[in-house]
C-alpha cells in the first residue's frame, strides 16, 4: 500500500502512480491490486483495507457503471476493463461487503463490463472472430488479438455463470474457447497458450510467447465451468492447462515468467504475472478439490521461495522479481510486493470459503442489462434476472478513509505483450 497514493488530498482515487510518464504504473494494475486485496482479505478475515478498497473500485467505475472512465477510455484494452471487473467479480463470489443501494453493486458491474464486450462493436470477423488487444481501432495495438483479452472474456463469462445460472453467458465462453482452439492461441495438443497474433494477417503468424497469466486466466475459467456443470471435458481442459503450467512455469517448483524473466526483459506489467498464476491455481484447488494434491505442493515451494528473497530496500524485507534466485534482486515496487502477497495469502485457501453463487449465499443484486446505458450493449438478449439478483443486499457503510497506521507486515510494504501496455 506504500505505493498507493489515490487516499491523499489532490489525488485520484483507485490508480496506482502513472500511466507513464506520470508514474510506472497503467490504469488496469491498481484494479489487479484490488483484487488481490480483496482475496487477501478472503482468505485472511483482515477487513483492514475493505474501506480503501470500496471507495477506490467505486470511484473508477466511470458514468456508464462498466469501468470505463473517461480519463483512460481512449486508451483502454479490452483486457484493462476486464481486470477491474474480475475484481468486480470476485467480489460477489467472496460476499465482500456489498455497497450502498444507490452504489453500483459488484454483481451488476461485472455484467456491465460482460455486456460492453459481448457487444457487436467490440467484435469482428478478422481472424474468424475473437475480441481485439485494444477497444478502439484509432489505438496501438488494435490490430492484435490475443489470449489475455480473450481469456478475461472467458473467465468472466465462465464465472458469471457459475453465479447466476444464466446460460447467455456458458455460450459465450464457450464460443471463446473454441475460437481459441480454431485460431491456434490455445494449442490442442500440448495445452500451450500462445500470446496472440496480428488480425490484419488473418492471425497466421503467431506470436509464441507465453506468459503465465495466459495460462491460468483459462484454466481458471476452464475450472468454474465444470464445477458449475460438471461436464468432464472441462475437467480435461482443466487438469490439461494446469499440468501443462505447472511443468512449463514453475521450474524447479518455484515460479519464473519464462518468456522475459531470465532475458531480462520483464516489463512493469510482467511483474505482476506471478501473483495471478498463485490466486487462480488455488481457487482452482477449491472448486476442482482433486487438482489440490498436485497444485499445493508446488504453490507452496513457490511461497516459500518468494518469501526468501524478501530482503530488500530500505526495510530489509521487500520483495524482488527473481523468486528462484533464493536473493534479492535489487528492485522492488507495487507488482513485486502484489505477487508474493498473492503466493503467501493464497497459502490459507485451505481453510477458506470458496466462491458463492446467488444459490449459495451470494448477496450481490445483479443487472443482467447493465452496461447497455453506455456506448456499448449487449450483443444478445440475456435471460431475465434471477430471484435472488433481486433479493437485496444488507447494505454497508460506505466512507472516504485515509489509511492510518503504518506498513501491513514485510508482504504488504513494498504488465501487458504478455499484452498489458
Amino acid at each position: 500500500m506504500q505505493y498507493y497514493k489515490g487516499n491523499l488530498t489532490g489525488a485520484t482515487p483507485g490508480i496506482l502512480p502513472g500511466p507513464p510518464p506520470g508514474g510506472d504504473y497503467y490504469w488496469w494494475e491498481a484494479g489487479a491490486m484490488w483484487g488481490t486485496l480483496i482475496d487477501y482479505w478472503a482468505w485472511s478475515g483482515d477487513s483492514s483495507y475493505n474501506d480503501l478498497i470500496m471507495a477506490a473500485m467505486q470511484w473508477q467505475v466511470g458514468p456508464h457503471d462498466d469501468f470505463m472512465p473517461p480519463n483512460v477510455t481512449a486508451s483502454l484494452g479490452n483486457d484493462d476493463q476486464a481486470f477491474w471487473g474480475m475484481s468486480a467479480m470476485l467480489a460477489a463470489e467472496s460476499k465482500f461487503p456489498d455497497p450502498p443501494s444507490d452504489k453500483p453493486q459488484w454483481l451488476a458491474l461485472a455484467q456491465a463490463v460482460f455486456n460492453t464486450q459481448a457487444a457487436a462493436d467490440r467484435h469482428d470477423d478478422l481472424c474468424g472472430g475473437g475480441l481485439h488487444w485494444q477497444i478502439y481501432s484509432v489505438n496501438k495495438g488494435y490490430n492484435y488479438k490475443n489470449s489475455i483479452a480473450n481469456g478475461c472474456f472467458f473467465n468472466l463469462g465462465a464465472r458469471l455463470y457459475r453465479y447466476t445460472g444464466n446460460k447467455t453467458y456458458l455460450d459465450w465462453a464457450v464460443k471463446t474457447w473454441d475460437w481459441m482452439d480454431q485460431v491456434g492461441f490455445i494449442d490442442n495438443s500440448s495445452y500451450a497458450t500462445y500470446d496472440g497474433a496480428d488480425s490484419n494477417k488473418a492471425c497466421k503468424e503467431l506470436n509464441r510467447a507465453e506468459f503465465s497469466y495466459n495460462n491460468a486466466i483459462f484454466a481458471q475459467g476452464a475450472a468454474f465451468i465444470y464445477n458449475a456443470t460438471g461436464e468432464p471435458i472441462w475437467k480435461q481442459r482443466t487438469e490439461k492447462l494446469v499440468q501443462y503450467g505447472l511443468k512449463t512455469f514453475f521450474p524447479q517448483g518455484v515460479a519464473v515468467e519464462i518468456s522475459c524473466e531470465n532475458a531480462g526483459t520483464c516489463t512493469t506489467d510482467m511483474l505482476t504475472f506471478k501473483g495471478f498464476l498463485h490466486r487462480w491455481y488455488a481457487v482452482i484447488t477449491q472448486i476442482v478439490p482433486s487438482t489440490a494434491a498436485t497444485i499445493a505442493p508446488v504453490l507452496k515451494n513457490s511461497t516459500a521461495a518468494a518469501i526468501r528473497q524478501c530482503t530488500g530496500a530500505a526495510l530489509g524485507r521487500q520483495c524482488g522479481f527473481k523468486w528462484a534466485s533464493g536473493a534479492y534482486d535489487g528492485k522492488t515496487g507495487a507488482g513485486q510486493q502484489m505477487s508474493v502477497l498473492a503466493a503467501v495469502s493464497a497459502q490459507l485457501i485451505g481453510s477458506a470459503r470458496g466462491p458463492v453463487t446467488d444459490k449459495s449465499g451470494g448477496t450481490s443484486k445483479g443487472n443482467p442489462n447493465a452496461g447497455s446505458g453506455g456506448d456499448k450493449g449487449p450483443q444478445e438478449p440475456l435471460r431475465p434476472v434471477t430471484t435472488a439478483d433481486r433479493v437485496g443486499a444488507g447494505l454497508v457503510t460506505f466512507t472516504f478513509v485515509a489509511l492510518a497506521g503504518g506498513v501491513f507486515a514485510w508482504m504488504m510494504l513494498d504488465t501487458h505483450q504478455g499484452s498489458v501496455k
